[in-house]
């Protein structure tokens, strides 16, 4: 008898940890499925889409889109790149623009993909995606609710967020709601470890967030300045890494010229180990029939990985942007 009980308690113990795999590594990263030590993010897309409702946030409702339907028209693309290696997709779909956890952590188990989703608010369009009570909430307030999910779940499901992700309106000086959206993420990556990937555009909005996130204590190496593909001045480039931003090249899925000539200034101005690289394709759009036209995560693969070969880059740079950079900027330590 005391036998059967002590064998039942080993195996409690070894479920619990297979169940809480971040008590067995010290830096790690959430997928929808649960978290995973960072070395098995593998092949990585840092910024794509699965979903998204342009609706706005006071009308957004799941009841929009049918789950069934979504992962029909999405499911194929995900197993497409798997052939090409693709282990893991930083979904950045954020909160009121149709952000699905559950349909996420589907969509990774039918696919084999790890996916992550995250916590924050989107900004810009002019706040049409930012709930009500973002105007009168303080940072600290909108903190404790990112932070609630990080350490509860995101609304019911136990499924926490692996990033942070905000947008801020393009501007000479972010507005008082665009800075309060910068100050609650750096005050939630400190509480929670979790980076920051902001959509911005360029250089001289991302260099107020880095300020803001700086007077609080946060590093700029915790800061993804997203879609700085926008960015005109090439030597902006060269700013943000030396001040350790992360430099998200990440509208490929939808052309490829100006990412050929923004790589090869990386790569020769010794900065490609802070430049991060992805599609933001996909974009299931519910108001559409049938989804609308989904865009494929491909390119890379397909176009950027053979012209770029052409021009000098190696396997070695591949693992460095698809690899490497995606370990080291979304990291979590313990």
């Amino acid at each position: 008898m005391l036998k059967s009980l002590i064998s039942i308690l080993i195996s409690l113990i070894f479920i619990s940890c297979q169940n809480h795999p971040s008590n067995n590594f010290d830096n790690y990263i959430n997928t929808v499925a649960g978290p995973i030590s960072i070395d098995s993010m593998g092949l990585t897309l840092i910024h794509e889409h699965m979903l998204v409702d342009f609706i706005g946030a006071d009308s957004i409702n799941s009841g929009r889109w049918n789950r069934d339907s979504v992962e029909q028209k999405v499911l194929p693309f995900l197993l497409e790149i798997k052939q090409y290696g693709v282990q893991s997709i930083l979904d950045c779909t954020p909160s009121y623009l149709a952000k699905d956890p559950l349909l996420l952590k589907s969509l990774s188990e039918k696919s084999g993909i790890q996916i992550l989703t995250n916590t924050g608010f989107y900004g810009a369009v002019g706040g049409k995606y930012l709930p009500d009570f973002v105007q009168t909430e303080s940072a600290e307030q909108l903190a404790d609710r990112w932070i609630a999910e990080f350490e509860n779940g995101i609304e019911g499901t136990g499924i926490k967020p692996g990033f942070i992700k905000i947008s801020v309106n393009e501007a000479d000086t972010l507005s008082l709601i665009d800075q309060k959206l910068v100050k609650a993420a750096g005050i939630t990556h400190q509480k929670t470890g979790l980076t920051i990937a902001s959509h911005t555009g360029t250089w001289r909005t991302a260099v107020q967030e880095v300020r803001i996130l700086q007077e609080i204590g946060v590093n700029p190496s915790e800061f993804v300045w997203v879609h700085a593909q926008n960015e005109p001045d090439f030597e902006n480039y060269k700013v943000a890494a030396e001040m350790g931003v992360w430099i998200s090249l990440d509208g490929i899925g939808w052309a490829i010229d100006p990412y050929v000539d923004r790589l090869i200034f990386a790569k020769e101005n010794g900065i490609l180990g802070n430049v991060l690289i992805s599609h933001d394709a996909g974009w299931y759009d519910p108001a559409k029939a049938g989804g609308g036209d989904f865009q494929p995560f491909t390119n890379i693969f397909e176009k950027l990985i053979p012209i770029l070969n052409g021009k000098g880059f190696t396997e070695k740079d591949w693992d460095l942007l698809l690899k490497e950079n995606p370990k080291s900027a979304f990291s979590i330590y313990k």
